[in-house]
C-alpha cells in the first residue's frame, strides 16, 4: 500500500511539474504548432505526447531527462522553425506541396489519387465552406496541412443583398448522379429522372461510356454537370508554397 501511495505522488508530481512546462514549450514553439500544423510539427507533437506519456505513466523513468528531453525538443522546433523561414529549399522539404483538386469546376482525378483523398472527402470538405455545386469553383487546393482552400468563379462570389436590391436570394445545391462510373439511381428518382434521360444527356455532352465519368452531378434546375477521369484540357495553375 505504501508503496503505491508513492508511486501514486511521484506521478502527481510529474503531471504538475510537466503541465507548465509543456505549455512553456508550445508557447515557445509559437502559433504555428498549435493551429493547423503541417507534418513536421505533427511529428514534434506526437514525440512530445509519447516522451510525456512514458514518463507520467511509469514512475520508474527518470523524470529530470524528461524534462531536458521536453526542453531540447522545443528548441530543437524552434531552430529548425527558423531555418525553414531562411531557406526555402528546407522549407519546401519540411512541408507538403499544395494540390489542385478541382480546377474549372472539374476534379483532377491525378491528384486526388496522388494524396489519396477520395471524392466524399471533397465533397464534404467543400460543405464546410459553404459550397454545395463543384461548378461553382474555379480552383480548389488541398493545403500542406490537408486543408481545402477555395476559390469561387467570379460570378458565384457572395454578395449582400443591399448589393443586388433584393429580399431573399436561394443557392443550388447539386447532387451526384455518377462516382468513378457507377451510376446513383435513387438520387436521379429522387428528382424525377431515370438512367435513359441521364445517358441522354452525357451524350449531347460528347460523352458516351459511363465508365469514363468520375463524377457528374445534377442540380434542382436539372442541369447536370461533368467531370471525366484523367481529364487532358485543363490548365491547372502552378500553385506553390
Amino acid at each position: 500500500m505504501l508503496e503505491f501511495l508513492k508511486d501514486l505522488f511521484i506521478v502527481l508530481v510529474r503531471i504538475l511539474t510537466i503541465l507548465p512546462l509543456l505549455l512553456f514549450i508550445t508557447l515557445f514553439m509559437g502559433k504555428r504548432a498549435i493551429g493547423e500544423i503541417p507534418v513536421f510539427y505533427f511529428l514534434i507533437v506526437i514525440i512530445l505526447g509519447a516522451v510525456v506519456g512514458a514518463d507520467i505513466a511509469d514512475p520508474n523513468i527518470e523524470h529530470f531527462p524528461t524534462i531536458m528531453a521536453i526542453i531540447f525538443i522545443g528548441v530543437f522546433q524552434r531552430v529548425i522553425a527558423n531555418w525553414k523561414i531562411a531557406n526555402r529549399k528546407v522549407g519546401k522539404l519540411l512541408t507538403l506541396e499544395p494540390t489542385v483538386v478541382i480546377q474549372d469546376g472539374k476534379f483532377i482525378d491525378k491528384n486526388l489519387k496522388k494524396i489519396r483523398y477520395s471524392i466524399d472527402n471533397i465533397l464534404q470538405m467543400l460543405r464546410e465552406k459553404n459550397v454545395f455545386d463543384i461548378s461553382e469553383v474555379e480552383t480548389a487546393i488541398i493545403e500542406g496541412n490537408g486543408a481545402l482552400s477555395v476559390l469561387k468563379k467570379p460570378q458565384k462570389n457572395s454578395v449582400t443583398r443591399e448589393d443586388l436590391n433584393i429580399v431573399n436570394t436561394t443557392s443550388l445545391i447539386s447532387f451526384p448522379v455518377i462516382i468513378e462510373g457507377t451510376i446513383y439511381s435513387d438520387v436521379l428518382r429522387n428528382v424525377n429522372l431515370n438512367e435513359a434521360w441521364l445517358i441522354q444527356q452525357l451524350a449531347d455532352q460528347g460523352v458516351h461510356d459511363i465508365n469514363s465519368v468520375f463524377f457528374a452531378s445534377i442540380n434542382r434546375n436539372l442541369e447536370l454537370h461533368v467531370s471525366l477521369k484523367n481529364e487532358n484540357n485543363i490548365n491547372i495553375p502552378p500553385i506553390k508554397h
